[in-house]
């Protein structure tokens, strides 16, 4: 290969250095020039430009013609049942007398962004099993991070989010000023975790070769992440994902955007 290898990351802020780390990982053991990137745009994973991305499972199931995954994290904890799952944990803020989602009918809510799983779309798919509509909520405020949407619930902005429940438990670590100020009251899914995704372009061989040195990673690398190892992953564990957007869609739930 004539040019670095790229690496993009469209998932959240504070689990960047896990793959920082992945990516140096694999350019000393595969002995090639690699980068990381901070997606700007999910149409990169059509060009040219991104050979590796780690993504969330919504834009994958919906590229899964032109991606491949091939590796997924297992996070630390007994909740995780060491399966590349992971959870949306719904917070509110520590004075809210809600001890569930149903209690918040009327209420604002946060989402990180629209082509987000575990902000997103599991919050729809949730409101459609409960028989409602996204007017179940009074507003929807986008925040462009889940941590951005912690941020809002703990300051009394908003009054309920779903969020990823590696990044919250990662950010109570890092900022534990929070763990007063918000309460989880519900959990939606497991659902299957973001997958490192190889773009059309990549050769299947290097393809391989990137999930043997990602998926044979251990250690203080992966910690940070709170993450126990990467297994390898394939397409079809994604059908749960696939599952809740076809009905979602069904519903009419994902004709309008949020305000």
């Amino acid at each position: 290969m004539n040019r670095a290898l790229v690496f993009a990351t469209f998932l959240a802020p504070n689990l960047k250095p896990v793959y920082e780390a992945v990516v140096e990982t694999v350019s000393l053991e595969l002995g090639v020039a690699a980068r990381l990137v901070v997606g700007e745009s999910l149409e990169q994973l059509d060009d040219v430009t991104v050979d590796f991305a780690f993504v969330c499972g919504l834009p994958y199931v919906r590229m899964s013609d032109r991606l491949t995954p091939i590796a997924a994290p297992v996070v630390e904890g007994e909740r995780y049942q060491g399966l590349p799952i992971y959870f949306s944990d719904v917070i509110v803020n520590a004075s809210s007398p809600a001890r569930s989602i149903a209690d918040l009918r009327g209420c604002s809510w946060a989402y990180n962004e629209p082509d987000s799983h575990s902000g997103y779309l599991v919050t729809l798919f949730k409101l459609h099993e409960m028989g409602e509509s996204r007017s179940f909520f009074s507003g929807w405020e986008m925040a462009g991070f889940h941590q951005e949407s912690i941020r809002r619930v703990a300051a009394g902005k908003v009054d309920g989010s779903a969020i990823d429940s590696q990044v919250l438990a990662v950010e109570l670590r890092d900022h534990p000023g929070l763990r007063s100020r918000i309460r989880v009251i519900d959990v939606l899914g497991p659902s299957t975790i973001q997958p490192l995704v190889a773009t059309a372009g990549v050769d299947p061989a290097l393809a391989q070769e990137v999930q043997a040195v990602v998926t044979g990673m251990h250690g203080e690398a992966l910690r940070r992440g709170l993450i126990e190892r990467f297994v390898a992953i394939i397409d079809s564990r994604y059908d749960d994902i696939r599952r809740m957007l076809r009905e979602v869609d069904a519903g009419g739930m994902l004709a309008l955007q949020p305000a």
